[in-house]
Formats: C-alpha cells, sequence, structure tokens
C-alpha cells in the first residue's frame, strides 16, 4: 500500500459524516428493529431485553454490509484509505519488536518496513492533529536514519511492500 497525500480537510468532513450517519443509523435502526419486534411479540413480564439486543445487533450489521458496499464510493475515497493504512501499520506494529531487532543487524525488509510504519504514523497523526508524539517519533526516525546510514541504505517508504512482514 503506497503512502498518498490525503486532503485533511475532505477527510476530516468525510469522517465525521461516516460517523455521524453510523451513530444515527444505529440509533434509529435498532429502535426501528427492537420496536416492531416487541410489538409483534409482546412479552407479559414486560422484559424485552433480548429484542433490543437483536435490535442492536441487526442494525450493527446492516451497517456494517452498507459501508462495505460502498467502501469504493469517491466520497468514502479517503475514510477507507485512513482505515486501511491503520490496518497496514497494526500489522507492523504487532512485529515491531522482531523488525527493530532484525534492522540493528541491517536487515533491509526490516529497516523499510518500520520507515513505512514511521512515515504513516506520521502522515496519520497530521491527519489527527495528533501532534503530541511527534518528537518522539522524530528521534525514532533518527535512530533509523542512522542505521540506516550505518549500512549505507537509502530508506523509501514507497519500496516497501506488505510481504516484507512473512519473514519476522
Amino acid at each position: 500500500m503506497r503512502l498518498i497525500k490525503i486532503n485533511k480537510e475532505r477527510y476530516r468532513r468525510h469522517l465525521n459524516r461516516v460517523i455521524a450517519g453510523c451513530i444515527g443509523g444505529l440509533v434509529i435502526g435498532s429502535l426501528a428493529v427492537s420496536q416492531t419486534l416487541i410489538a409483534v411479540f409482546p412479552d407479559d413480564s414486560g422484559s424485552h431485553f433480548h429484542w433490543n439486543a437483536l435490535g442492536v445487533v441487526v442494525t450493527c450489521v446492516a451497517i456494517g454490509w452498507l459501508l462495505d458496499k460502498y467502501r469504493t464510493h469517491d466520497f468514502m475515497t479517503e475514510v477507507v484509505y485512513v482505515w486501511e493504512l491503520k490496518q497496514a501499520l497494526n500489522k507492523i506494529n504487532r512485529k515491531m519488536p522482531k523488525l527493530k531487532a532484525a534492522a540493528s543487524e541491517g536487515s533491509i525488509d526490516a529497516l523499510l518496513a518500520i520507515q513505512y510504519s514511521y512515515a504513516g504514523s506520521r502522515m496519520l497523526w497530521q491527519l489527527d492533529d495528533n501532534t503530541i508524539i511527534m518528537e518522539d517519533l522524530a528521534i525514532q526516525q533518527a535512530k533509523l536514519d542512522s542505521l540506516a546510514a550505518k549500512y549505507h541504505l537509502t530508506l523509501n517508504a514507497d519500496d516497501y511492500d506488505e510481504g516484507m512482514l512473512k519473514g519476522f
């Protein structure tokens, strides 16, 4: 997955609308489903927990299906890209201890994976205005750059491929 420039304003606007739509759909859908089930199958004891829970589950499945169906729509481009980038970075972060150990020994694949992780994290944190830990990232990036210089390598995040993680 390549790192691409994201329009921050468009991304935030579309993400907020998707979140608001999901919340609104969850509230309206679960109430509609559960109230319909309660009206059709009333319970004399007054406990309708199972119908309410079923309404939430059915609505969550419907929202998930709609998000999956419209993931290729132009409106969802940035939102889906960021979601997939977060998944890719999570795969790297789960293997980070092994990657750092291999990087210290000069593994090009490990160094590229770490470079991609840092570049992707920097991009995500800027999109989300999470600049608190950018200094820590700059320190880690400097360590990675010095390690790459030690092995006479030039690291480019675009050279990263998810298949590189299989060896770790």
